[in-house]
């Protein structure tokens, strides 16, 4: 039997994901910060920066209704804030700081680059060992859309110097971590099939016109 884990982004294209999918009945299902839309049975709630991090702190965002697993930064807000460690401490799942030095030159930089989507499918990969790693929702890898959900509910920085300087930082970060787990088969689930990552072998494409 086929192991699959389940990775949804923010991006438009998060839309293909099936309903099976959405519901958590065909294979682990792990989320990036708040989804899009509604879903069911969700494994994690992968969390990555200080902003989402403050956000739940004040009480702007809630994400009380999933488990989390907290990366690199915030571990580090978690430590620096106790009281609030003590009363979420029952939501994570489990801390995953672990950081690949292909993000960047420094620590510091490649926590930074290190994106809530990446680390979600780095951790399915490394934690799970599945056979197969399916996402969604990541339209940065195939135009210069970035456009994410999460934007609506914490605005970021979407001008185009800043947003060409993310695409040139995060794709490259892509390859290389498909590359990492080559036993582990990745599929990108878009519109169209013309991705802007140098793909390994061990990663398709399945478009709404076919693979």
């Amino acid at each position: 039997m086929t192991t699959k884990v389940h990775v949804l982004g923010n991006g438009d294209s998060a839309t293909l994901m099936p309903e099976s999918v959405r519901n958590g009945q065909d294979g682990k299902l792990l989320i990036c910060n708040q989804p899009p839309f509604t879903v069911k049975n969700v494994y994690a709630c992968c969390l990555v920066d200080f902003k989402m991090m403050k956000a739940l702190q004040e009480g702007s965002v809630n994400l009380d209704m999933y488990p989390w697993v907290c990366g690199n930064r915030p571990k580090m807000h978690m430590d620096k804030n106790p009281t609030f460690n003590i009363k979420h401490a029952h939501h994570i799942r489990e801390f995953y700081t672990l950081v690949p030095k292909y993000c960047g030159p420094t620590a510091a930089e490649a926590a930074t680059n290190f994106n809530c989507g990446h680390m979600a499918t780095h951790y399915a990969a490394k934690r799970h060992q599945p056979d197969e790693v399916h996402l969604y929702g990541f339209d940065s890898i195939f135009d210069h859309n970035m456009r994410s959900f999460t934007d609506l509910v914490l605005p970021s920085d979407r001008g185009k110097t800043n947003n060409f300087r993310l695409l040139d930082v995060w794709r490259p970060i892509w390859g290389h971590i498909f590359k990492e787990f080559s036993d582990v088969k990745f599929v990108l689930h878009h519109k169209h099939s013309n991705a802007k990552v140098d793909f390994s072998s061990n990663v398709s494409i399945m478009s709404t016109g076919g693979k």
